[in-house]
């Protein structure tokens, strides 16, 4: 049960960031408003993302991206909490990790389930006029949980 406590914790923390940070722009911009928070390296600006990472599939059929990313992000919950449930004696980041990328994964999919397909993007970063793709709070949380996730198999030997 306590390992439980720690995945609630951490993937729920994760979900309320990543929502209250996406209300709190979507209340104070337009949509492609922009504000410099450090010049010459990162604004927040408010954009909608109908793919995935990088805008992966944003220009596909929108009656089949939006069934498809609900059933992708699904069965990967399902799968993460399957790992989950066997965990045993495992590297102290692997609970974390999953708990980080089942946290984000839950508020990329609040955001297509209630905003139309769409997810929120809000995080620019640039150097001169290259842009990195914008991301979110749960993006953030993804990839974040996966490196670590990477980590821990790595460290424990899991494969």
């Amino acid at each position: 049960m306590k390992k439980w406590n720690l995945v609630l914790l951490i993937s729920s923390g994760i979900v309320i960031l990543d929502q209250l940070t996406k209300f709190l722009v979507v209340r104070s911009f337009k949509l492609y408003e922009s504000i410099i928070v450090i010049n010459g390296f990162f604004n927040i600006t408010y954009l909608r993302n109908k793919g995935a990472a990088f805008s992966f599939l944003a220009d596909s059929n929108s009656s089949f991206i939006l069934p498809f990313f609900i059933i992708t992000t699904l069965a990967a919950i399902g799968v993460i909490l399957y790992l989950i449930y066997e965990e045993g004696e495992s590297h102290p980041f692997y609970l974390p990790s999953l708990s980080m990328v089942l946290g984000g994964a839950l508020g990329n999919l609040i955001d297509r389930i209630f905003r139309g397909g769409e997810v929120v993007d809000f995080l620019d970063f640039y150097v001169k006029s290259h842009h990195w793709p914008a991301f979110n709070a749960a993006d953030s949380s993804i990839t974040l949980g996966a490196f670590l996730l990477a980590f821990s198999i790595l460290k424990s030997r899991r494969f």
